[in-house]
């Protein structure tokens, strides 16, 4: 709880992978992936509850063996690739408003982003209060300058992929871009549930380094991650 307001920290685990398979349950640096997110979401001082969203019973026995609250199977219509994130959280806070409990703000915390710890997530808890917000979303300064990319013609030609305004300039030139890392999606309930999303006009980015920003992808992320959790 914080400042009154009690959180519900949703982990979604899907477990039909396909770039990485069980990727949720891969063993990075002798625990799977999705006990980093458990283990820092447990630290956090201001989670009220904090679940584990699945469809898949490896999953399940892997986030109870590390004591992560698992309190239903997640339905097989919201466990396609396709479907929203913010549906899984919708069905959460539902299970649990039929059980008479009902939560102010809700964040998820992906397990592919092993990097983010607890004060990154109580960070964000309060840079949302702080800027008066509804919403918060992590982001970081992009990897790769957007400004550098471009579509290739058919034949390979580069005669216009770069903008005028763009050609012989070093990055430190250009303005500054940001991505979503994934991390962090937090917000007021009835703000998400309104905008059908976390993005809208009362949403702010929550900056984090680089280093804390790597999202797992596929194994050439898992293998620079693994590198730089082991130093």
């Amino acid at each position: 709880m914080y400042r009154d307001k009690t959180i519900l920290a949703v982990i979604p685990a899907r477990g039909g992978s396909k770039r990485l398979p069980n990727k949720n349950i891969k063993p990075l640096l002798g625990k799977p992936l999705i006990v980093w997110t458990i283990e820092q979401a447990n630290k956090s001082k201001y989670l009220d509850k904090i679940i584990v969203s699945t469809d898949s019973q490896k999953i399940t026995k892997v986030a109870r063996r590390y004591n992560a609250e698992v309190p239903f199977q997640r339905p097989k219509k919201i466990s396609k690739d396709n479907v929203p994130l913010l549906d899984v959280v919708i069905h959460a806070l539902e299970f649990y408003k039929r059980k008479g409990i009902n939560f102010d703000m809700a964040v998820i915390l992906q397990p592919p982003c092993p990097m983010r710890i607890a004060k990154d997530i109580d960070g964000a808890i309060e840079y949302l209060f702080k800027k008066k917000a509804k919403a918060i979303i992590s982001v970081c300064e992009a990897f790769h300058h957007p400004l550098w990319m471009n579509i290739l013609s058919p034949d390979g030609c580069m005669k216009n992929f770069l903008a005028r305004s763009t050609r012989g300039k070093n990055s430190q030139y250009l303005p500054k871009y940001f991505q979503l890392n994934g991390a962090i999606f937090l917000g007021f309930v009835d703000y998400v549930k309104r905008n059908k999303s976390y993005y809208g006009k009362e949403t702010y980015a929550y900056i984090m380094p680089k280093e804390k920003s790597l999202e797992i992808d596929d194994i050439v992320d898992f293998k620079l991650v693994e590198a730089l959790l082991r130093g």
